[in-house]
């Protein structure tokens, strides 16, 4: 039987770092929440977490692997028969898609100039990884949101937020038909997108990044962030009754990055908090660093 009472959230990736840090925020503000993980007992232990912080009737689990479309399946059906609507999706699974030297990457500290760091010395990543970066990140979560879009269209308020991040803007990139191409944002399609992603395996593959004008380091998880930003326009456009952005939480100490960063989970999540309890729907396809506007 349906329980479509009080607004719910669904949050992937969330059984710790910002993702945990979003469920608890938005409980705290009277939103339900669905909290994902891939591995069900560290969901089922985040959620017990949540439980003893806030209130226990407002949280609930399900496993969800964004690179099994029989995971997917599954959690749709979940959220069809337990809730019959969503209103709130916040995509925040990822996956760096490189090994991190934690302790050069710490090393370097937060006020960088990153165009005097040789990042190769830092992220070391083989096809293996890139490619599990690029199905997780980008087209299994964009699978996930096809999937539960009809459930959010029984919402009077629905929000998508993308959580993304600020090197995966297409001024980052380098010049080259990568950059043109997901610069048109008129003619922009999803098709567009997943030819340039198989290009980039393509060219990883045979070792031609620097020369396809690819990034050449931490280059899948860069990518795969230009890559979700330029569906979130897509989606904007082709959803013009929802509120859909993306935006970069800052520089988080995340498991991710080794606990390298400035900011706390929590003080990571409190502008997407922010964004997801915006009332004005005008605030749609749009990229934020944190709480501040910015161009894709």
């Amino acid at each position: 039987m349906a329980e479509a009472t009080k607004r719910l959230a669904v949050v992937t990736g969330a059984n710790r770092g910002i993702g945990f840090a979003i469920c608890k925020q938005l409980i705290f503000n009277g939103i339900k929440v669905v909290l994902t993980a891939i591995d069900e007992k560290s969901g089922l232990e985040a959620v017990e977490k949540l439980k003893d912080l806030t209130l226990p009737g407002h949280v609930f689990f399900h496993q969800l692997d964004l690179t099994d479309p029989a995971s997917i399946a599954s959690f749709e059906n979940f959220i069809v028969n337990k809730f019959g609507k969503l209103d709130i999706l916040v995509n925040n699974a990822a996956t760096v898609g490189a090994h991190i030297d934690g302790e050069a990457l710490a090393a370097l500290g937060v006020a960088i100039d990153p165009n005097r760091v040789d990042w190769t010395k830092i992220f070391f990543e083989n096809y293996e990884l890139v490619e599990k970066c690029l199905q997780t990140n980008y087209f299994g979560t964009k699978e996930f949101t096809k999937a539960l879009i009809p459930i959010l269209q029984c919402s009077n308020s629905p929000k998508i937020v993308n959580i993304s991040s600020s090197i995966g803007r297409l001024e980052i990139m380098p010049n080259g038909r990568p950059k043109e191409v997901l610069s048109v944002v008129q003619n922009l399609t999803e098709e567009n997108i997943d030819e340039i992603l198989n290009e980039f395996l393509k060219d990883y593959k045979e070792g031609s990044l620097e020369t396809k004008c690819w990034p050449q380091a931490n280059s899948a998880y860069i990518v795969s962030k230009v890559a979700l930003n330029a569906y979130t326009r897509i989606l904007a456009k082709n959803y013009p009754s929802f509120c859909i952005n993306a935006i970069c939480p800052g520089y988080v100490k995340t498991d991710m990055n080794h606990g390298n960063g400035v900011l706390t989970p929590d003080e990571g999540a409190e502008p997407i908090v922010r964004l997801i309890l915006l009332q004005d729907s005008s605030h749609s396809g749009l990229f934020f660093a944190r709480d501040e506007e910015k161009s894709f």
